[in-house]
């Protein structure tokens, strides 16, 4: 199915004729990477399209698609909206953009997309529920009406149209007319859950018991893993004296969502009233674990514990109760209670005292009660009343829901979901010397730094050095290499008299030992070589990379490593200030103040890294994150967005953290 619907896509929009046959087949390889649903590499052949031809339309259009799968909806609408610059008359841009702008709330620019697209296609279904879905999130009932009645005159089978139009009634507490229009939902399609749903809450809210319980039974035939039916469904078994059938929906709810709760704490109440207090308390346990200041929770198990004989335990919830609220004169009743019961007299007198004193104090006209503020830090799921401590918890009114928006063009899942993955918020890895060439895994190319390159060319190296930031792990046959270029380096540092020989292989040598992660060698030899050359930029920007790493290193061992780290950053700061044309020392300098959390200055040093270099996608990632970080989290999304296209695509779940 989709693939069926990337070719329909494919069919709207034929490459132009006069493109150059490189950005032909450049189109034409994202276009494939598109069907595949390898977004990130299609992302990379349409930046080189652009590159090439960026007054081409199809190339922005077709980036915007692939980053719409990524959930970069501002990244894919800003393309999209250069495609509609250089080419307004295509529709299905103006249907990405308005999904994209739906998919960040921009309702109103929305509906202008779809007004568009209905000028070239009217007959569009879901360009018209799509507008009428951005106007009901506007809250523009009548209008919304109005594009609900257009569409039942156009499709009058379209059985959601009749489901939303209830929605809407339901809205504006209109519980008849909404009635009226299930009707027609069910004689169209009786398989339609949502409508059987919107039942149930109609008899739900009219305390049909009989009803509401059928209505639910049929979505959850329907439906059977819908937490929020059995949850209902129990409510209403409850108040037709259906226990059993109330508890067996409990366990389900449960079983579906182990963590839920209504489900645990209500389940706990029916268990009280069964008289399976023990197995109640396992509830409440789990209550307890889940909202640990949960008041009546703790009440109830109190209660259960006292009547089951564990009376010291029953004292520690009572106790954290009364500690909540001082004045809570039926907790320390029973406190004391207990106490007795353990033959703590001396503890139980004093909280008894406290009865006497209270009530003396209600008999001349003093009665403390809880203060506005107290009531006010109370939680509204659940009302804080303990004459009503044994009874069933409902979570509080929430507004209707109407079914969400459309997306049947571009509905699809993303290869991996990497917008999905568990991500830290990690920063970008250090730039330095390598003999490792640079790959973040959907481009590779050599970063180029003049004054690496010079090197290459007048120190003749072993090996070429190059400019990494995230070299893979080395297979057992590199590590060898690398271990036999350290000893023949060393053999030739023997037999050198040379200072500027001397200096060049120390510094070829520290290169290898940074690659093979020995950091304190790597610094050793950087110190040898700065003694001979003090003004040498490239062992000064290298042996603060290695500072930091091995500063790292011992953080993780729990060392204070405040000196290290001032002095990676001093190093860095002396070899910006002898190559200030390199933009990758001041990448460094950034993330170790990211590291920091010295944001301002980080910011600033990714700014004037991409002044240099604008094409460092690691610079726009740890600047998005510093700027999200700093509070400034649509500027984050910004430089994330550009990140990933520029081939971070770890960048889009960073997005959709900072997003949510």
């Amino acid at each position: 199915m989709a693939r069926r619907l990337v070719i329909a896509l494919f069919s709207l929009l034929p490459l132009t004729a006069a493109a150059q046959f490189n950005v032909d087949r450049l189109v034409m390889s994202g276009r494939s990477a598109l069907y595949y649903e390898d977004y990130v590499l299609a992302i990379q052949h349409f930046n080189r399209a652009i590159m090439s031809k960026p007054y081409l339309y199809e190339p922005w259009f077709y980036r915007g698609v692939a980053k719409y799968y990524l959930d970069d909806f501002a990244g894919a609408e800003s393309d999209c909206s250069e495609a509609i610059k250089l080419n307004p008359y295509i529709t299905g841009i103006y249907e990405l953009r308005g999904l994209c702008r739906i998919k960040v709330k921009k309702y109103e620019e929305a509906i202008t997309d779809y007004d568009r697209a209905l000028k070239d296609e009217p007959s569009a279904q879901n360009f018209w529920v799509n507008r009428m879905l951005c106007r009901v999130e506007l809250k523009d009932y009548e209008r919304a009406q109005l594009d609900l009645d257009t569409i039942i005159q156009k499709w009058s089978n379209f059985a959601r149209a009749y489901s939303i139009k209830a929605g809407i009634c339901l809205i504006q507490k209109d519980t008849l007319e909404a009635a009226k229009w299930l009707d027609h939902v069910n004689q169209l399609d009786p398989y339609d859950w949502e409508a059987w749903l919107t039942r149930a809450n109609i008899s739900l809210s009219r305390n049909q018991w009989l009803d509401a319980d059928a209505q639910l039974s049929e979505v959850i035939h329907l439906k059977p893993k819908m937490v929020a039916c059995y949850l209902n469904r129990a409510l209403v078994r409850l108040n037709i004296n259906n226990l059993r059938g109330a508890m067996a929906d409990y366990d389900k709810t449960i079983e579906l969502d182990p963590d839920n709760f209504l489900a645990h704490y209500n389940r706990g109440i029916l268990r009280v009233q069964v008289g399976d207090d023990n197995r109640a308390i396992e509830d409440f346990d789990y209550v307890v674990r889940m909202e640990p200041n949960n008041i009546m929770a703790l009440y109830n198990r109190a209660v259960l514990l006292h009547k089951t004989g564990n009376l010291r335990r029953a004292i520690q919830d009572y106790s954290r109760i009364i500690e909540e609220f001082p004045n809570f004169w039926t907790g320390l009743q029973a406190r004391a209670e207990c106490y007795r019961r353990l033959g703590m007299t001396q503890q139980a007198e004093l909280d008894e005292f406290r009865i006497f004193k209270a009530q003396m104090d209600k008999h001349i006209g003093i009665q403390p009660r809880w203060t506005r503020a107290k009531v006010l830090q109370t939680r509204k799921r659940s009302e804080i009343d303990f004459s009503k401590y044994n009874q069933i918890v409902v979570e509080d009114e929430k507004e209707e829901e109407l079914p969400a928006i459309t997306e049947q063009e571009y509905a699809s899942v993303y290869r991996g979901k990497v917008q999905h993955r568990k991500l830290e918020v990690d920063n970008m890895p250090l730039y330095h010397l390598s003999y490792i060439r640079y790959n973040n895994v959907v481009k590779a190319y050599q970063v180029f730094v003049a004054t690496v390159d010079s090197f290459n060319q007048k120190a003749r190296p072993l090996h070429t050095v190059y400019v990494n930031c995230n070299p893979n792990s080395l297979t057992e046959q590199q590590g060898k290499a690398v271990f036999a270029a350290a000893d023949t380096l060393t053999e030739t540092l023997l037999a050198t008299t040379d200072m500027t020989t001397t200096k060049n292989l120390l510094l070829q040598r520290a290169v290898a030992h940074t690659v093979v992660q020995n950091y304190q060698d790597a610094i050793d030899d950087l110190n040898t070589c700065l003694e001979i050359d003090p003004n040498f930029s490239l062992a000064l920007w290298q042996r603060g990379v290695c500072s930091a790493m091995q500063n790292e290193f011992n953080q993780a061992r729990g060392n204070d490593s405040k000196l290290k780290a001032a002095s990676a950053i001093y190093d860095l700061d002396k070899a910006a200030a002898l190559a200030p044309d390199n933009p990758y020392i001041y990448y460094d300098r950034g993330t170790l103040h990211l590291a920091r959390e010295e944001y301002d200055l980080a910011i600033e040093d990714f700014t004037q890294c991409l002044k240099l270099n604008a094409n460092v996608s690691e610079a726009y990632y740890n600047r998005g994150l510093a700027l999200a970080k700093s509070g400034k989290r649509q500027e984050g999304v910004v430089d994330l967005s550009k990140a990933g296209e520029l081939g971070l695509y770890s960048a889009y779940g960073m997005i959709k953290k900072y997003s949510d």
